[in-house]
Parts: C-alpha cells; structure tokens; sequence
C-alpha cells in the first residue's frame, strides 16, 4: 500500500497574530510554527499505522520553502519513510492542490490521507480539489478507516448519528480527530529521520486563484460579568438589554 500525506505548518496556536503591508500579508516575524496538529496527529499517524498493519510506505509532501524541512523531519521522525518537498511558497488551496495533484498523478498512491483544514486558513479546501484534480474519489470528515484489500471503510459524524461507508482504492481521505492518536517521536525515529529520503522539486507553474485584499482581527473581547446563581432575574435582564439574545 502506497499512501501520500500532504503536511503544512501552521502558526502556533499562543502566537501573537499581527499583520504587515496595510493589513494584506499574514506578519510571520517572532511567530513560532508547528506542524498542522491534523495533518500530524490524525492524517499522518493513521498512515502509517495502516502501513504497519498491512505494508507498504508512507510519503510526506510539503509546499513550501527549505525552512519547512524541520518539519518535513518531523514528519519523518513519526514513521513517514520519505518525503517531497515543492520548492514554492503556498498562496491558496488551489495552488497547494495543483501542487499536489501534479506529482502525485504517475505514482500510484493508493491512499492520499489529508487533515481536514489547516488552521492558518481554515478553507478545508485541498483534499478535494487533489481528489478533483486526479479524478478520485474523496471522503472528508473522516473518524475512522479500515483498509481490506481495496476496499476502504470509513465512518463519520454527521447530525444526530455516524455515517459508515465503503469506497474503493485509489481515494482521498480527509481526516478529523479521533482517525489516531497523536504519536510522540522517539529518539530512535529522530535519529532515523536524518537520513530519509527528502527529495526537492520545482512547482509546476499553476498561480494562485484566490486574492487576499485585507485582514482583519476580530474585535476584542468585552469584560465578563458575573452573576449571583440565584439571581436569575438578573441574568434575563442582561441577555434581553445588554447582550440582546433573547
């Protein structure tokens, strides 16, 4: 079994959002990054889980520049066996599929395993336009994934109740917690990781579709106020007058 898990890096989750140029550019100056925890502890770990039960190998691919080879190594250190990195700086979804797409189309990849979203942008956008792109089908919001030959059976939540399905291999995956459990690397993968394969290649010359025009934060939070329990006279009034939610 051959299965790709595409990886990005995200700002860490106590960094200091600000923003440059008039608004227009994401600031990354004193942001510490991360791997994206769903590409990481869901996507990533099911991988190679499903490799460990049944065989095979597990490729990371990244877009992005050399400064994201730390956590490509990460990646490597968690179990993948090799990794891509595509030599350009992601602008949108469509850029980072077509990215994707483009070199996973003539390697014969079983499984294409996503995070569902990557939270600096939080679209949800790649995994099926990488499924669109090379005519797979694709399955989002995935909790759990049994391989059986090529058979692929998947559950999900949906409202009220979970969702089971079958598809056949070749697919796209989008994973969301509760896919695997968040795996610590030991020191044994660390070592290991330093003399994986990490292969560079060169965009494939696809531009971004989407503009950002401005950013915004969103306003600040308004002092919280508290009120006795057994005041609840009280309590209406503040949500009627003052909050204006009933």
């Amino acid at each position: 079994m051959k299965i790709l898990v595409p990886i990005s890096k995200v700002p860490d989750t106590t960094a200091k959002i600000a923003f440059t140029d008039n608004n227009t550019k994401f600031d990354t100056n004193n942001v510490q990054f991360i791997l994206n925890p769903t590409d990481e502890w869901y996507a990533l770990v099911r991988a190679v889980e499903l490799v460990e039960k049944n065989g095979g190998s597990v490729t990371v691919i990244n877009v992005g520049g050399a400064d994201n080879d730390q956590y490509i190594r990460k990646a490597l250190a968690i179990g993948a066996n090799d990794a891509v990195r595509v030599n350009a700086e992601p602008s949108d979804a469509y850029f980072v599929a077509s990215q994707i797409a483009t070199y996973a189309k003539d390697k014969g990849f079983d499984l294409i395993i996503t995070g569902k979203e990557t939270i600096d942008y939080n679209g949800a956008e790649v995994g099926g336009m990488i499924a669109e792109f090379l005519d797979l089908g694709y399955v989002g919001l995935v909790n759990t994934l049994e391989v059986e030959g090529t058979t692929a059976t998947l559950t999900r939540e949906i409202e009220g109740g979970v969702e089971k399905v079958q598809a056949n291999l070749p697919l796209v995956v989008g994973a969301e917690k509760g896919l695997a459990e968040q795996r610590i690397p030991n020191m044994r993968g660390i070592m290991q990781a330093r003399t994986k394969p990490l292969s560079v290649v060169e965009p494939n010359g696809d531009g971004a579709l989407v503009e950002i025009k401005k950013y915004d934060l969103p306003p600040a939070k308004s002092g919280v106020k508290l009120v006795d329990a057994d005041n609840v006279a009280e309590l209406v009034r503040l949500l009627h007058e003052e909050a204006k939610v009933i």
